[in-house]
């Protein structure tokens, strides 16, 4: 098996099996299906965090997006997309951290990362608008999720 498949698997399976503190989301929109997962970045192995420059730490957590499309004949496939977001805490009064996403690439199955600061027993507030169709508005997805810091 390919290195960069492995490490999308070995992502993709830490923010599965956190259940509540990384639990994959997606929303649907038309014939996509915008996923999304947020995870401490101290639970990737080490080999994955350094094949892919990801900085481990109990205070930095990675934030994956990533764009299937639906085919009329049932199977779907993973687009190449673009996301802008911000990060922030629940109070409109709050300072939004802009979010610096880039592509990490496992064979055909391109997704957006970002790593970010957390703060232990902090609900954090994501907004993103994700191009997935460059005929169609930004989708905006927004969710909330809560993160600790293992000590």
């Amino acid at each position: 098996m390919k290195p960069g498949i492995l490490a999308f698997l070995a992502v993709s399976a830490l923010a599965l099996l956190s259940g509540p503190i990384a639990a994959q989301q997606y929303e649907q929109i038309g014939n996509y299906q915008i996923h999304y997962s947020a995870v401490n970045t101290s639970f990737l192995p080490e080999e994955v965090a350094r094949e892919h420059n990801i900085q481990r730490s109990q205070v930095m957590a990675l934030l994956n997006v990533s764009v299937l499309e639906e085919r009329e004949d049932g199977t779907t496939r993973a687009l190449p997309v673009s996301v802008n977001g911000t990060v922030g805490g629940l109070a409109s009064s709050d300072e939004r951290t802009p979010l610096g996403f880039r592509t990490l690439r496992s064979g055909d199955a391109p997704s957006q990362i970002a790593v970010f600061r957390i703060h232990d027993d902090e609900a954090m507030r994501f907004d993103l608008e994700v191009l997935h169709d460059r005929n169609a508005e930004p989708a905006r997805v927004s969710f909330i999720q809560r993160f600790y810091i293992d000590r």
